[in-house]
């Protein structure tokens, strides 16, 4: 019988039960946010949300929505839990992170809630493995309180356009300035490195813009340390949603697409370099 079709044991009731015919589909997303140890699991009825953070200056969320999933039920209005990702991927990927073609490491996830470890049970060609995970009280989040009414400037851009920009700008930089204008240069990403500055620029009806909706010019710089976790996402996404509020806080939202074709999305806000000045722009 697959995992996804086993039944609870008798009397037991968990807070949150799930399951997944490809474990695979979850330990990517979960990678492409694993720059620190620890992360906090939100469980509600839309999917689970997990989120990581470091030095209160970078949050990194990863959506998985609950039609992912072959089965997701959450008995509260929320479950929420810190637990460390290492080891969460670890027993994910515990056997192998590339399965022969054909197969895949299906996934049963249960917690039974506040105090209780969270339980996996993986099976992948009739073994089954089952790990227990100590969870931890969550730690209070960061609310970014990034709200579609505050966002001052948006593109949409293909994702192989940002991945460009990566491979070409200086990352012996400290910092990645982002200007983003309704007039030219529209969108800029400019690095200040070793070698000097360097600029590129993406005119609003390129071919690789699916978006633009700026409503006025903004220039801010970002720690190029805080922005480089975001690049696992970005190898593993189609489009990216690129947003800034008044106060220069930035989104970065992912657009992922797994095997199967289904979205998932991964957003990264981080705050602006509060050390540059307006006369250094």
């Amino acid at each position: 019988m697959p995992l996804s079709a086993q039944p609870p044991a008798s009397g037991e009731r968990y807070a949150l039960s799930a399951s997944l015919d490809n474990a695979r589909h979850l330990s990517s997303l979960l990678r492409a946010v694993h720059f620190q140890d620890h992360a906090t699991c939100l469980a509600t009825a839309s999917g689970l949300r997990v989120t990581v953070e470091d030095a209160k200056c970078i949050q990194a969320n990863a959506f998985i929505q609950a039609e992912i999933f072959q089965e997701f039920s959450v008995q509260e209005e929320s479950v929420m839990f810190r637990i460390s990702l290492s080891v969460l991927l670890d027993c994910l990927t515990i056997f192998g992170t590339s399965s022969l073609p054909g197969t895949s490491t299906a996934l049963r996830m249960c917690y039974r809630g506040y105090g209780y470890p969270l339980m996996l049970f993986l099976e992948e060609g009739g073994v089954v493995t089952v790990c227990k995970i100590n969870t931890q009280e969550p730690d209070e989040l960061l609310d970014f309180d990034f709200c579609s009414t505050k966002v001052v400037n948006k593109i949409i851009l293909q994702s192989e356009g940002l991945r460009e920009a990566f491979a070409e700008l200086d990352m012996t930089s400290e910092v990645l300035q982002i200007t983003m204008s309704p007039d030219k240069p529209y969108f800029r990403l400019s690095t200040f490195g070793n070698a000097g500055s360097a600029h590129l620029d993406y005119p609003r009806d390129s071919d690789l813009m699916e978006a633009f909706h700026c409503s006025q010019t903004q220039t801010n710089r970002y720690k190029i340390s805080l922005l480089k976790p975001s690049t696992k996402a970005l190898a593993l996404s189609c489009k990216v949603s690129i947003r800034t509020d008044a106060q220069g806080f930035l989104s970065l939202q992912y657009m992922i697409r797994n095997e199967d074709g289904q979205i998932c999305f991964v957003e990264y806000y981080c705050c602006p370099d509060e050390n540059i000045t307006e006369a250094e722009l």
